[in-house]
């Protein structure tokens, strides 16, 4: 970065580190501070966090039609199956993991209380997706980390591309529509990616646990004003193209996401990345504002679990009831909703009681869709 920072651009600094604290800033104590020199596990997080509690586990790779390879982890049976997997007679549930983590993040708790063995053990066949940037989706077929042009991306394209990446991969290998679990990121790009008609055909079911949609009532406040006093295009006025908020969390992301999300607090709405200049816009969009992802769109015959806490600082309640009364028109048996009075963004993931309070309700619904 040259020069010196002006106003402006401190005041988004100060949004950014705020937002990823608040995200999901609880799990950071879960994950043992690594030197400067250290890296990720080489064997994958199979053999790190599935294989060693007796689970068979796949690590595999997809590739993005914009050339990002992103890792994939598949466990197709539970712990106490014997003999093949008959994984092909299973229905297949992508796991989709927030911001600033990766899939591993499912797995922080033991092999009773995590979701993805939980869905193993009662008959799922279990696929943990890794978007682009995290520890093992670093890689591109010509793109390098180390350059601004592997980080020029938003939560767009993990819309555009990641998501139908998986999804085409995983409807390859099992020929049956997919069942789906995001949690905070996982949500929206989920829910954008739905208004748009994608996906939509390969899907059987969604699950999406501390929804993000909408951000006006984040009750971080000194992060809202952040976020409201930002004017500008994040390359021009930082310089910077990943986001890596070392000895906070462990995966990085880029600072164009965490700027996208600025711009919903702002705003107000869903909307595609504002590039702050009509001109810019216009160029990519073939409009002076960025589209907006119009949620009113999604299937209403759609099956959605949503839930949410009453202690989330970013999916906060506010937020949640206005996507739910976007939502009002959906179909009343296909909108299922659990409100989880004393839960916080993280509890959802590692809560010492997910198991008996969410991934149970989170299995009743994926059952009732065979009904």
């Amino acid at each position: 970065m040259e020069g010196k920072l002006g106003f402006g651009a401190l005041i988004l600094f100060c949004f950014i580190a705020i937002l990823a604290t608040q995200v999901d800033g609880a799990l950071a104590s879960f994950f043992p501070r690594k030197s400067a020199s250290s890296s990720s596990p080489p064997d994958g997080i199979c053999a790190s966090s599935v294989i060693i509690h007796g689970y068979k586990c796949q690590e595999l790779q997809v590739t993005t039609k914009d050339g990002y390879i992103l890792s994939l982890q598949r466990i197709p049976q539970g712990r106490a199956e014997v003999g093949g997997s008959g994984a092909n007679k299973k229905q297949p549930v992508i796991i989709q993991h927030g911001l600033i983590v990766d899939g591993l993040t499912w797995l922080i708790n033991g092999p009773e209380q995590n979701l993805p063995l939980i869905l193993a053990d009662n008959g799922y066949d279990v696929w943990i997706a890794n978007t682009r940037g995290t520890s093992y989706s670093r890689r591109h077929v010509s793109l390098d980390p180390s350059t601004p042009a592997y980080w020029n991306w938003s939560w767009d394209e993990l819309v555009s591309y990641d998501l139908p990446a998986v999804f085409d991969y995983v409807y390859s290998q099992t020929g049956q529509k997919i069942n789906y679990v995001g949690h905070s990121l996982g949500t929206l790009i989920a829910l954008a990616s739905f208004s748009e008609g994608n996906l939509v055909n390969q899907l059987k079911s969604a699950a999406l646990l501390s929804p993000i949609a909408y951000l006006s009532h984040m009750k971080t406040a000194l992060g809202v004003v952040a976020a409201k006093s930002f004017v500008g295009e994040i390359t021009t006025i930082l310089g910077v193209a990943e986001f890596n908020p070392k000895g906070n969390e462990p995966q990085a992301t880029s600072t164009k996401t965490m700027v996208h999300l600025a711009q919903t607090v702002r705003r107000g709405i869903l909307s595609k990345f504002n590039y702050e200049r009509p001109d810019y816009n216009l160029m990519h969009y073939g409009e002076e504002l960025p589209p907006i992802y119009n949620l009113s769109n999604i299937p209403h015959n759609l099956p959605l679990f949503i839930s949410y806490g009453g202690q989330d600082a970013l999916s906060d309640v506010l937020d949640v009831g206005n996507l739910l009364d976007i939502l009002r028109s959906h179909d009343v048996d296909k909108l299922s909703v659990q409100f989880v009075k004393n839960y916080a963004h993280a509890d959802f993931i590692m809560g010492f009681n997910a198991k008996d309070i969410v991934y149970n309700a989170v299995l009743a619904f994926f059952k009732r869709q065979f009904a």
